[in-house]
C-alpha cells in the first residue's frame, strides 16, 4: 500500500483531527485561515477554532484575478499560470501561518482549500450543465507544504445535480441548527447566501439559496468612483446618499430576482457592465454616493426578498438571523435588515462562538472531515434540495 494512502486512513482513525480550512472569496480581500480541531462528523461534529487569519493579497495579485474573474473573454495563458500562482502563494501562507501559531506541519492532518472561484455559471434552462470553476491546485498545496489537502469542493456538488453553491449548508446545520429555534445564517460575502435550519432539525426541512449581490456590486462601484477605497468601511460613504426608488425597483425587477429557488450566481450577472445598463436604458443620472446608497438597499432588500417568499411560516414564527461575511461589517445593511424584516432577531455569527471573518474556513474544513469521516454517505441523501455528498478531491504530498 502506498504510505501515503495508509496515512490517510490512520487519520481517519484518530479521536480528533487537525484540519486548516482556506476561504479566499470573490471580493478578493485576501486568503482567511482557520485552524481548527475535529472530533466526530455530522451532527455530533465537535469543533475547536484554534486559531484564524487573514493574510491580504498584494494590490498586483488581486488585479492580476480580476483580469481573468468572470470574463467572457481572458488571456488563457494568464489563467492557466494563475492556477499555480495562487496554489504556490497559498502554499507559502499556509507555512508562515503554521510557523506563526508554533504549529508543525507534521502535526496538520489535512488541508481543505475552497480556492479562489474565477467563473460560477449555473444555466437554469436544461440545455447545458452548471458548471463552477476554481482555480489554485491543491496538489501544489500538497506539494509544498507536506500536508494532505483536499479543494475543489463544488465539483461534485454540481456532478450530484447541485449548482455548486452555496456550500455553506453543511456546516450550518452540523454546528448550528438548534431544535426548538428557527435560525437563518446569512452569509453577505460578494454574493449573498443563507441557509435557513428549521426548529424542527430535520435536514429535509433546510432550505439553502444564493440571494443575489452582497458586497460585489457595492466593492466594485466603490473602486471605480472612490480612488484610494477599496470598499465603503462603515457605510460612511453610502449614507451621505440619497435612496434612488426607481433605479433600486428596475434593479429588483431583473431576471434573476423572477426565478425560483434555490438558485445561485455570482459576479458573472451581478456586475457594474449590468448596473450601467440599468441606468443607461431609464435614464438615470445619479451622484456616486446616491447609487451607493440605492445599491446597499438592493443588497438588504433582495435578501430579505429572499427569506419572505422562500422560507414557510414566516408571519406565524419568530427567527434569529446570524450573519456574517464582510457585509456583517455594514452598519447601515445590518439596520436595513433588522428595519425590513421586524420578525427577526439580527445578530453576528460572533454569536455562535466562532468569529464571522473565520466562519466560512472553517465551513470548508468541516467539509473535509465530512469526507474523511462521513460513514453514511449515499447519492440518495440530501439536505433540504442540496445533495448531500463527500466533496473534494484528495491531493497527496508526494
Amino acid at each position: 500500500m502506498n504510505p501515503q494512502i495508509a496515512h490517510l486512513y490512520q487519520i481517519t482513525q484518530k479521536p480528533s483531527r487537525l484540519i486548516l480550512g482556506l476561504m479566499s472569496g470573490t471580493s478578493l480581500d485576501g486568503l482567511d485561515l482557520a485552524l481548527c480541531r475535529f472530533s466526530g462528523y455530522g451532527l455530533q461534529t465537535q469543533i475547536d477554532l484554534l486559531q484564524h487569519q487573514t493574510i491580504p493579497y498584494p494590490e498586483e495579485f488581486k488585479q492580476s484575478i480580476r483580469e481573468v474573474f468572470a470574463k467572457d473573454n481572458i488571456h488563457f495563458p494568464s489563467l492557466s499560470t494563475l492556477n499555480t500562482q495562487i496554489g504556490r502563494l497559498h502554499a507559502q501562507y499556509i507555512l508562515d501561518s503554521l510557523q506563526h501559531w508554533g504549529v508543525k506541519p507534521a502535526d496538520v492532518d489535512a488541508i481543505a482549500s475552497h480556492g479562489q472561484t474565477v467563473m460560477h455559471r449555473p444555466i437554469r434552462s436544461g440545455k447545458l450543465p452548471h458548471s463552477t470553476m476554481q482555480i489554485g491546485d491543491g496538489d501544489h498545496i500538497a506539494h509544498l507544504t507536506g500536508i494532505i489537502t483536499l479543494s475543489d469542493f463544488r465539483q461534485k456538488h454540481v456532478a450530484g445535480g447541485g449548482e455548486g453553491a452555496p456550500l455553506a449548508v453543511y456546516g450550518d446545520y452540523f454546528l448550528f441548527s438548534k431544535k426548538g429555534e428557527h435560525r437563518i445564517l446569512l452569509n453577505i460575502g460578494g454574493i449573498g447566501n443563507f441557509t435557513y435550519l428549521s426548529a424542527s432539525q430535520e435536514p429535509k426541512d433546510i432550505l439553502v439559496t444564493d440571494t443575489g449581490p452582497g458586497n460585489t456590486l457595492l466593492d466594485a462601484f466603490v473602486r471605480q468612483h472612490f480612488p484610494g477605497f477599496q470598499y465603503d468601511k462603515d457605510a460612511r460613504l453610502a449614507r451621505q446618499g440619497i435612496l434612488h426608488i426607481p433605479l433600486l425597483d428596475s434593479l429588483l425587477n431583473l431576471p434573476f430576482f423572477q426565478e425560483p429557488f434555490p438558485k445561485s450566481t455570482g459576479p458573472e450577472y451581478f456586475n457594474l457592465e449590468l448596473l450601467q445598463q440599468v441606468m443607461k436604458e431609464n435614464n438615470y443620472s445619479l451622484t456616486p454616493v446616491d447609487t451607493l446608497r440605492t445599491l446597499t438597499e438592493l443588497t438588504a432588500q433582495c435578501i430579505s426578498l429572499a427569506m419572505q417568499t422562500y422560507i414557510p411560516n414566516q408571519k406565524e414564527n419568530h427567527f434569529k438571523l446570524i450573519v456574517s461575511g464582510g457585509g456583517s461589517r455594514n452598519p447601515l445593511l445590518m439596520e436595513r435588515l433588522a428595519k425590513i424584516n421586524p420578525n427577526m432577531t439580527v445578530s453576528q455569527s460572533d454569536s455562535l462562538g466562532i468569529a464571522s471573518e473565520a466562519k466560512e474556513a472553517v465551513l470548508f474544513a468541516l467539509l473535509a472531515n465530512e469526507t474523511l469521516m462521513d460513514k453514511h454517505v449515499s447519492s440518495e441523501r440530501r439536505l433540504g434540495d442540496s445533495p448531500w455528498l463527500s466533496l473534494g478531491k484528495i491531493s497527496l504530498p508526494n
